[in-house]
């Protein structure tokens, strides 16, 4: 990977992170078009890149991360049942990290689905719902974080899983947007950590000193990226809440179906290319 792939996917990357259309998905597309070979250290920059465009909610943010205990609380039961998710799948999950072909299904699959949110969940309004929620209780928080672990299939997107389920426990489009936001900090973070202790341990199996795990062109790499998907996704976090706060989901839906359907016809024809 040159230094140019690692700022193009970063840029993917802080665009499209908070958006219902899967961030992983788009730099895979992205590594398979540009043909980047996937490498361990790839696979390690797809994950690791999007940790800087979740720390610009803590820069849109910061306030709310003052308000109260019980919000770190929340946070912590909406994040666990990833952990067990992540626990026991890992390695699948690197393995579909490969695949064009399930990005593809994905996005087509979850655009249906984001077709029909604005009827399943329609839009709730604080101020005039007696329902409507902007702050999720314990048990609310813990079933959002059930449904983010829909998002370690590439394509689903974590941003549109969690978010659907904030829906799903009658949040408003605001509220499940920005608690979708604030959980993919510790999520995220997580899966840095995770995938940097997985790649010091592949590298330890073999023989590589601790010291030459990344060459000087690949810390550059790492570090440029993260910087660039902080800055560009500080752009789009805000652009974002208020797009579906008055519009909803169903331009995401549509630009899913179509990317995906795309993909899908792309790899069919490659496909009978090879057979004739």
């Amino acid at each position: 990977m040159s230094y140019w792939h690692a700022i193009i996917l970063a840029i993917i990357e802080g665009l499209t992170e908070f958006l219902p259309v899967s961030s992983t998905g788009h730099m895979i597309v992205a590594s398979a078009l540009l043909g980047i070979p996937i490498t361990d250290f790839t696979k390690l920059y797809l994950v690791v890149v999007q940790l800087g465009a979740i720390l610009s909610v803590l820069a849109v943010y910061w306030r709310r991360f003052f308000q109260s205990f019980d919000f770190y609380l929340k946070l912590l039961v909406a994040f666990l049942p990833i952990v067990g998710v992540g626990f026991f799948l890992k390695k699948y999950i690197d393995a579909l990290l490969e695949s064009v072909g399930v990005v593809a299904f994905m996005l087509v699959l979850g655009g249906i689905v984001l077709l029909f949110i604005d009827r399943w969940f329609p839009q709730r309004h604080a101020e005039a719902d007696e329902v409507a929620v902007t702050n999720p209780s314990f048990r609310q928080a813990f079933v959002i974080g059930v449904f983010q672990c829909l998002a370690v299939v590439p394509g689903t997107s974590r941003s549109a899983a969690t978010i659907i389920g904030g829906l799903s426990q009658r949040l408003t489009r605001q509220a499940a947007a920005e608690f979708a936001f604030f959980l993919a900090m510790p999520t995220m973070l997580a899966a840095s950590v995770k995938d940097f202790y997985d790649y010091y341990k592949e590298a330890k199996t073999h023989g590589i000193d601790v010291g030459n795990l990344f060459s000087a062109e690949q810390i550059k790499q790492l570090a440029v990226g993260n910087a660039v998907a902080f800055v560009v996704a500080l752009l789009a976090i805000r652009l974002f809440v208020g797009f579906v706060a008055k519009n909803g989901f169903r331009a995401f839906g549509i630009y899913r179906i179509i990317v995906g359907g795309l993909l899908l016809l792309m790899l069919a024809l490659k496909l009978n290319l090879q057979l004739v």
